[in-house]
């Protein structure tokens, strides 16, 4: 009796302080939300170090910091900002590290984590004085609906991409796969997860995700992956795959960073487009989650956004220490939110989630793609919703509503589909003799964008 008694008094506290209750939620929601915001973000772990390892950061220790990173991350989203906000190593900040940086720029991996560091310093600072406000202001309500709209819509792709029923054609630039293996075992996993999302039943997306894996065992054992044309002999090719259960943790990674070669004059760009792409992507994601959760505070603005931009600075600025590039938050988090998540506890399970992979990697290849792929796809089903509020008699404001809600998915990049939104809507502001309605923050945060366009 007493040990359940105990057990109320926790449970009462840890709704208490997180505030369940008043946010119209229940602990076993918010922490199977956790779980599920978790699934669908864990290829993190393992495709982040694979970018990485391309830059000559050693694989180990880039996944060790990765789940590192993550785990502190989240955790501070959660206990700070409050908000159900997945924090981890960003995809494309990787591919910018990678790519640009240290292949484009011929610098160091170890100058590049210099320039990631510096990058959090000037984000924290932004951070601290709360320059987001500004920038929240200055951008108009159609814009931000936009925002939340066209993140849906590129979560939803990730999902059609990650199944491989949208690929390539060097002709049609993509179109809808073969009916194969994959691509069927797919739409029984989205028919499945969409059926116990209209029943409204608690955990639906993470159900879909466990039901997903299950039914994708066969894949490359029993028949073709669907790289062939079907039928086709058996694949050697597997989904579901068992590679162990532990893997010792690489710290080498850690305090590798090269400081003083980063402030080289020749790197501040890239420190630039670093610091511009992390501040955007992360107040782009804390605006489309706040639209999808109705997450807002008495003003109308995104819940806590100040606390969370703190956070994700704080992230960023850890992430260059530990050996790897800027964590941020993580769009993902909408599969949670979708879920019936509300509170900062969804964050603190998700970042839990994480840190048994120190030891546990070899088990993320349970999980494919493939899973969390139905997720992701309805994930843009949910965040859809804010297209209703988008006043598209305007065509001053519309205009740049859909270029940001369209070149989201089809640039591949939330910061590329943002910055062409604002500055379609400078544009066209300045050119209707609406000026006016430009207000002064606009103004710089069109200039940035338009710098960052031309660096990228």
């Amino acid at each position: 009796m007493d040990t359940t008694a105990s057990a109320q008094r926790d449970v009462t506290a840890i709704e208490r302080f997180f505030g369940i209750r008043a946010a119209g939620s229940r602990t076993k929601t918010e922490v199977v939300a956790g779980i599920t915001t978790f699934l669908t973000a864990m290829y993190i772990i393992v495709v982040n170090p694979g970018i990485l390892s391309q830059a000559g950061v050693p694989f180990p220790a880039a996944l060790t910091a990765t789940v590192i990173v993550s785990f502190l991350g989240s955790c501070a989203m959660g206990l700070y900002a409050r908000n159900p906000v997945l924090v981890a190593p960003g995809m494309g900040m990787n591919a910018l590290f990678a790519f640009v940086m240290v292949h484009g720029g011929k610098m160091p991996w170890q100058t590049a984590l210099g320039c990631v560091f510096w990058a959090g310093v000037i984000f924290a600072v932004l951070a601290i004085f709360n320059a987001r406000k500004l920038v929240v202001d200055a951008i108009p309500a159609n814009l931000r609906h936009a925002v939340s709209c066209g993140i849906g819509l590129f979560i939803s792709l990730i999902g059609l991409v990650n199944a491989k029923f949208v690929v390539g054609d060097p002709v049609t630039i993509v179109h809808s796969a073969l009916l194969n293996p994959v691509v069927i075992t797919f739409l029984i996993g989205l028919a499945v997860t969409t059926i116990l999302v209209a029943r409204k039943v608690t955990g639906a997306l993470m159900i879909g995700i466990v039901f997903t894996t299950i039914i994708a065992i066969p894949i490359g054992r029993f028949w073709g992956d669907g790289t062939a044309y079907w039928p086709a002999a058996i694949a050697t090719k597997t989904l579901v795959n068992w590679n162990g259960l532990f893997a010792t943790p690489d710290f080498s990674g850690i305090l590798q960073l090269d400081l003083m070669g980063a402030l080289k004059v020749a790197y501040w760009p890239f420190i630039f487009v670093m610091l511009f792409t992390s501040f955007f992507d992360a107040l782009s994601t804390f605006m489309a989650i706040s639209e999808a959760g109705k997450l807002y505070d008495e003003n109308g603005n995104p819940r806590n956004i100040r606390q969370s931009m703190m956070v994700d600075a704080f992230s960023a600025l850890v992430s260059a220490p530990l050996g790897t590039s800027p964590a941020n938050a993580y769009i993902e988090s909408a599969a949670g939110i979708s879920a019936g998540g509300r509170t900062g506890l969804v964050a603190v399970v998700a970042g839990l989630c994480f840190l048994p992979f120190l030891f546990l990697s070899p088990l993320l290849s349970l999980v494919p793609a493939i899973a969390t792929a139905p997720a992701l796809v309805l994930v843009g089903v949910f965040m859809m919703e804010a297209i209703t509020q988008i006043e598209w008699h305007r065509f001053d404001e519309a205009i740049p509503a859909f270029l940001a809600m369209i070149l989201t998915p089809m640039t591949y990049s939330i910061t590329d589909g943002v910055a062409y939104g604002f500055l379609a809507f400078v544009v066209l502001k300045s050119c209707t003799g609406r000026a006016k309605e430009i207000k002064p923050a606009m103004w710089i945060i069109a200039a940035f964008s338009l710098v960052l366009l031309s660096q990228l």
